[in-house]
């Protein structure tokens, strides 16, 4: 039987909504960055205790990083193709720190640069931020790192592998830390603008795992994941104190270069010249 002449009627419950239609759709940037100036203005309205708690947290969390690594590490070895299987699992702070809305200094500079860039009169709030922020992350760094370092909550084959991560940060050259943090920063901006992009939880997640991994997997610096491991090692008397000091300098501007003339500045440049 010919089925040329029967008719297909359209079912409307099938049919997506206007409204279900838009919300399938990629935001513009335009939305992207009205996204992220609305994360940089609530950021801006905490009051300084506030910021100071959530950084503290976010420095301990963000040392969830290092000690994934070296918990597999310990297991796995440090074969190259078992060093790659334990850095899987680098991003679980960032994973932990950017989900639950703690503070982290890399993620801010992109949030809070875009919006002085459209709103100069945060300029001065944004500063008091990043001076409380910052120390409160290296607070937390060295909260880990004690906790690591001077208790018995790690395996010694856990301890000595964190220790070995940390020895290894801290020993490049002044110029080799700077442009692997701009390399770093870059990473981590990106991942905050996308993530202000992403319409689900597991979506945000992906993008979090996928770009932090390469900054584990490439050994990028970044200030607060790296510098619990620098300090665990400092603990542990396998590096000077100074060596801390000495990689936070270039590590510190270099992150913050990366997120702005690499992420914040194209992004934002290319919504004013849309």
């Amino acid at each position: 039987m010919p089925l040329r002449n029967v008719k297909v009627e359209s079912n409307p419950a099938r049919e997506p909504s206007p409204s279900s239609q838009r919300n399938l759709d990629r935001p513009t940037a335009s939305e992207i960055y009205e996204q992220v100036a609305r994360n940089a203005r609530r950021e801006l309205s905490h009051p300084a205790r506030a910021l100071a708690i959530s950084g503290i947290v976010g420095g301990l969390t963000m040392g969830l990083t290092g000690l994934s690594v070296s918990v597999v590490t310990a297991i796995v070895g440090n074969a190259p193709r078992a060093g790659f299987v334990a850095l899987l699992l680098y991003p679980m702070g960032f994973v932990a720190v950017i989900i639950g809305r703690d503070q982290l200094f890399t993620e801010n500079t992109l949030c809070l640069v875009a919006l002085i860039l459209a709103e100069r009169r945060h300029f001065w709030t944004t500063l008091r931020l990043g001076g409380i922020v910052f120390p409160s992350h290296i607070a937390g760094a060295l909260l880990f790192a004690i906790l690591a370092a001077r208790t018995k909550a790690l395996l010694p084959a856990t301890l000595h592998a964190l220790t070995q991560m940390g020895m290894t940060a801290a020993a490049p050259t002044p110029r080799h830390i700077f442009w692997s943090a701009v390399a770093g920063g870059w990473m981590i901006a990106m991942v905050a603008w996308l993530v202000s992009g992403s319409q689900a939880i597991t979506g945000s997640v992906a993008l979090i795992w996928l770009l932090t991994f390469v900054v584990g997997v490439g050994r990028f610096a970044h200030g607060v994941a790296t510098s619990g491991e620098i300090l665990v090692a400092v603990l542990c008397h396998a590096i000077p104190a100074s060596a801390c000091f000495r990689w936070l300098l270039p590590a510190t501007p270099g992150n913050i270069c990366g997120g702005v003339i690499l992420v914040t500045l194209p992004e934002c440049g290319q919504v004013k010249l849309d």
